[in-house]
């Protein structure tokens, strides 16, 4: 079996990354909801990265210099998952006009653990639902060497348009955008996967 054929065959490692870590927030039950609908595309592995449970310090060491204790110690846990991942997944409020502080952390204390790999999002947030977010995050991304992914998932008004259980009330929408976006993932992902197993890439 050729190794484009092993790389086709195997699990495809998605890190999905609740952004929000604020008192009340609907981020963690937006992610359970597109885990859930992402299980019914086959050939994944999804893994929940979820900055509420981590303790990622705010204040990062300068150029060249060695992080904290604590700084280690926390990032002993998400680096090796995010290194591990071949794609990833963004679950990300607005927050005026923009994305959360905490999620912006995460990002800046990594960076060859983006390169070379494809990010996809999903939204929510007012009527925008969250599209300026995700607008603001795709130069981020580029200035890391990862490819984002044209489509999204936007839930607009999420305080109306969710119900108890987190589900978009208007599920046949959301789960079409969540299918088309995961189907852009898997063909970068794995189109990725294979381009760094054959040659390297040089950042």
């Amino acid at each position: 079996m050729s190794t484009t054929s092993i790389e086709h065959e195997t699990p495809l490692r998605v890190a999905v990354v609740v952004g929000s870590v604020r008192e009340g927030r609907q981020g963690r039950a937006v992610a359970d909801w597109f885990v859930a609908t992402a299980a019914g595309h086959d050939g994944l592995d999804l893994d929940v990265i979820d900055l509420a449970d981590l303790d990622l310090p705010l204040v990062m060491p300068g150029w060249g210099g060695a992080p904290s204790p604590e700084a280690a110690a926390a990032l002993a846990d998400v680096t090796p998952r995010l290194a591990a991942a071949d794609a990833f997944v963004v679950v990300t409020p607005e927050y005026n006009h923009s994305f959360p502080a905490s999620l912006k952390n995460l990002i800046d204390w990594h960076h060859g653990e983006w390169q070379a790999k494809p990010v996809g999002f999903v939204s929510y947030g007012g009527l925008a639902g969250g599209v300026r977010a995700v607008e603001h995050l795709r130069p981020v991304f580029a200035e890391l060497h990862a490819v984002t992914v044209r489509d999204a998932v936007s839930l607009h008004g999420p305080w109306s348009g969710l119900g108890e259980d987190g589900a978009p009330r208007d599920t046949a929408v959301c789960e079409g955008a969540a299918k088309g976006m995961l189907g852009q993932l898997d063909w970068w992902g794995r189109t990725l996967r294979t381009a760094r197993a054959t040659h390297p890439y040089q950042g």
